[in-house]
């Protein structure tokens, strides 16, 4: 798949633009921000939108940094908390 946009392109190696911390949600969108990677504080489930709009889910993380091209994190089906979303 071809992707036009670099903060989407898995294979991009540039340092993130900015972050905000996570309320996940089924009806908030990210604050309209493309997320690249996370961080979660508890580990846990995340259940997140990819960039395709398709519903996506962990398994059990523990704490750390992980790569995640997402458009939300959602409420539902998400365990892990303290999660910072870097863009």
């Amino acid at each position: 798949m071809k992707y036009d946009n670099p903060i989407f392109d898995p294979m991009a190696t540039i340092g993130a633009l900015g972050s905000f911390a996570v309320t996940p949600s089924d009806t908030v969108f990210a604050n309209g921000a493309k997320i690249r990677k996370i961080t979660i504080n508890v580990a846990g489930v995340v259940a997140w939108k990819d960039v395709q709009g398709q519903a996506q889910i962990t398994d059990t993380l523990p704490v750390g940094t992980y790569d995640l091209f997402a458009t939300a994190i959602m409420a539902t089906g998400t365990t892990a908390t303290g999660i910072t979303a870097w863009y």
